[in-house]
């Protein structure tokens, strides 16, 4: 190919190749990445000319291509790939939050980076080769970007640390811990989950990974030294001191005086921000210096922020910079429901709702990379008037899907696993205030739901969000429970959440260059400390999940029986399951290793359903005696239904202990005969016997 250039590292014990060519030539960049067979296109395109608005427009798309797999999916109606799926939607997210920060904080041109999947190989994940191959695409174009950035993806398999494990080895894992970072010792992305870590882990994770980083680092220079493009220079926004210096003056201790006060914070610094916008207006009519003084209102307080909480610890709302705010926690606050839990951080307010489901209400998961069944699922929502605003209701957008999974994870490990509770759980938060880490605190509000319901988890989970403030200098505070002008001003958001007896999931993300291990240590350190206070609070009302399902929730009885009697529970064309289910009440799940799962409102309804599929199954012994009923007849002899859907004959040499003429003689259709069991052939056919019951006096 005309143009390619070709570059190789082994990496994992697998090669990781570049092609740098032209095939997407319109793009300011783009590149080829394989890794094994997994192989992925990543481009980077700015536009001319720079928007209007007043913030940084980037998207990041992630796209799963079917054909990637060799898979042909979706409706008969429509076989091709629609809206991304929740696993594109979090790979696009992570690759946002890793690559956002290099960017200059100027830059007002439209940048979209589209990361196609072109060939999956069923080992090598492609979000990781798909962050990297960004971090190539920008550096080698012509956009302003700092990087490139170093990724690793890290497992722990049998407290042995792997570098980019494969699908196979992460089901084993007990860690699985994404990262982005510009130097060795400096990282700017954190996507973790595990089986309740201490922290020393995490760090010893990212340890093992820096003995990789440079040589990523130099693999990608010395690809950016030989295709790379001379970067397009920032223009300088100019200062208008005139202009800053009336607006200091309009402001005085204004916005110091809104900002540092408890409540009400938001709407005021708005009000505040709109009276300087009229007063410049009316300073400097017809001149729409709108853009100008926006930029200018939240430099300040982002400066007034790190100075306050840098020089005297002084946060917004007068809490130490290891205090959270207060909490408050009730559970079953919903009579019908199965579980609910409520979770208040100050303004923060989490409900989380669990309902419990037969195994049949499974997700099934139908993608490029997963085909299965997710039994265990977390679904987030944050109304508009969580945020005190009007906005159209539509669909969950990428923040929710990404909240969401975010807890999902956290709890993943700690819920039974299907042998010891076979239901389907899905919790649902419903943010109802926020200001300020919600996501975490769906964490402790789904843990208390999944407890008021009954669910045996392993142990209470919560989660806390750490935030950064630092200086030129290297100085640095870390924050506990950041909320408002924290969250949006701050360095760092560093979400972590976990039990008493370690972390289960970790979500970073920056708008500095990254962080240290001294850093990361006292986000850890503080992280713990914090969790355990709540979860001290969480288990004042609830210490451990309720001993007794709720009285709403279905009952699921479990039954294991040979897999070879599952075509007679099933009956011809479904007859005898469907009755089952229509007499009974129930659904019924049937596995192909024998287990039937049988989910009903009430109890006695499966326990009628249980004690039918029992007999169906039921293995007939020779000696045993039933009351049978008649069902058919022939000149030979009368078959004799024993159990459901079990017959046996009773011949007619068998029918008395005399010469029979003629069946009818004894027997009609519809009668009800003590029969003995008296053989079962190698064919598995039952013999029976009227003559032998009635030869013991059996009535």
């Amino acid at each position: 190919m005309t143009g390619k250039e070709t570059f190789k590292l082994e990496l994992g014990g697998r090669d990781l190749i570049v092609d740098v060519n032209n095939l997407a030539e319109k793009a300011n960049g783009s590149v080829f990445v394989r890794y094994g067979d997994t192989v992925v296109l990543a481009t980077a395109v700015m536009a001319d000319k720079k928007g209007e608005q007043d913030f940084f427009p980037l998207t990041v798309e992630y796209e799963e291509r079917y054909y990637a797999a060799g898979k042909i999916l979706g409706s008969r109606f429509m076989r091709r790939e629609s809206r991304p799926s929740d696993e594109a939607i979090l790979t696009a997210r992570a690759i946002d939050r890793a690559i956002r920060p290099r960017f200059p904080k100027n830059l007002r041109k439209e940048i979209q980076v589209v990361v196609t999947c072109l060939s999956w190989d069923g080992q090598n994940d492609p979000d990781f080769i798909g962050l990297f191959a960004t971090s190539v695409a920008l550096s080698i174009s012509d956009i302003p970007w700092q990087g490139p950035l170093t990724v690793s993806r890290i497992g722990q398999v049998d407290d042995k640390f792997i570098l980019n494990p494969t699908y196979e080895e992460r089901g084993k894992a007990q860690l699985d811990f994404l990262f982005a970072g510009t130097d060795p010792d400096i990282i700017n992305m954190i996507e973790m989950e595990g089986t309740e870590k201490g922290e020393e882990t995490i760090l010893e994770a990212w340890q093992f990974a820096k003995q990789y980083s440079k040589e990523l680092l130099d693999f990608q220079k010395e690809i950016i030294k030989k295709t790379g493009k001379e970067k397009i220079t920032m223009e300088e926004v100019k200062k208008d001191a005139e202009l800053e210096n009336d607006a200091r003056e309009f402001l005085g201790d204004k916005m110091e005086k809104t900002l540092f006060r408890e409540n009400g914070q938001a709407k005021s610094l708005d009000s505040l921000k709109n009276d300087l916008l009229s007063h410049i207006e009316a300073k400097y009519p017809g001149m729409n210096k709108s853009g100008y003084v926006k930029k200018f209102f939240d430099e300040e307080i982002d400066k007034l922020l790190h100075e306050n909480i840098l020089k005297k610890e002084r946060r917004p709302d007068g809490r130490k910079l290891d205090e959270i705010r207060p909490i408050e926690v009730e559970v079953g606050l919903l009579p019908r429901t199965h579980g609910s839990g409520l979770f208040m951080r100050g303004q923060t307010k989490a409900l989380s709702i669990l309902t419990l489901g037969a195994p049949s209400d499974v997700r099934l998961m139908d993608g490029m990379e997963i085909r299965g069944k997710k039994r265990f699922m977390h679904h987030y929502n944050f109304p508009p008037y969580s945020s005190g605003e009007v906005k159209p209701m539509r669909g969950p957008g990428r923040r929710e899907i990404g909240h969401g999974m975010l807890a999902e994870k956290a709890l993943f490990s700690l819920v039974p696993n299907v042998d010891d509770f076979p239901y389907t759980i899905r919790t649902v938060t419903e943010i109802l205030s926020s200001n300020g880490s919600s996501s975490m605190a769906s964490v402790s509000a789904a843990s208390l739901a999944l407890m008021d319901a009954g669910v045996p988890i392993k142990s209470p989970a919560a989660g806390i969000a750490m935030g950064l403030m630092t200086d030129e200098s290297g100085k640095y505070k870390v924050l506990a429970d950041i909320q408002g002008p924290e969250d949006h001003h701050g360095d760092m958001d560093f979400k972590v959440a976990g039990t008493k007896n370690g972390i289960t999931a970790i979500q970073m993300d920056v708008k500095i260059e990254g962080i240290t291990e001294e850093i990361m240590r006292d986000a850890l350190d503080l992280a713990k400390k914090v969790r355990l206070q709540i979860l001290e609070k969480m288990e004042k009302v609830l210490p451990k999940p309720r001993p007794e399902l709720s009285p709403w929730a279905p009952r699921i009885y479990t039954l294991q029986i040979n897999p070879e009697k599952i075509r007679e529970v099933i009956g011809p064309g479904g007859k005898i399951i469907n009755e089952i289910i229509d007499k009974c009440e129930v659904a019924i799940d049937i596995e192909d290793s024998g287990k039937i799962f049988i989910t009903a409102e009430k109890e006695e309804s499966a326990k009628k359903a249980l004690e039918w599929i029992q007999n169906i199954t039921r293995e007939v012994q020779v000696g045993e005696t039933f009351q049978g009923k008649v069902k058919r007849i022939m000149v030979f002899g009368a078959f004799v239904e024993i159990l459901p859907g079990q017959e046996g004959l009773v011949h007619i040499s068998q029918l008395a202990p005399y010469r029979v003429e003629k069946v009818e003689d004894i027997v009609k259709i519809g009668d009800i005969v003590p029969v003995k069991v008296i053989e079962i052939d190698d064919q598995g056919r039952i013999n029976l016997s009227m003559k032998e019951v009635n030869a013991r006096g059996t009535n």
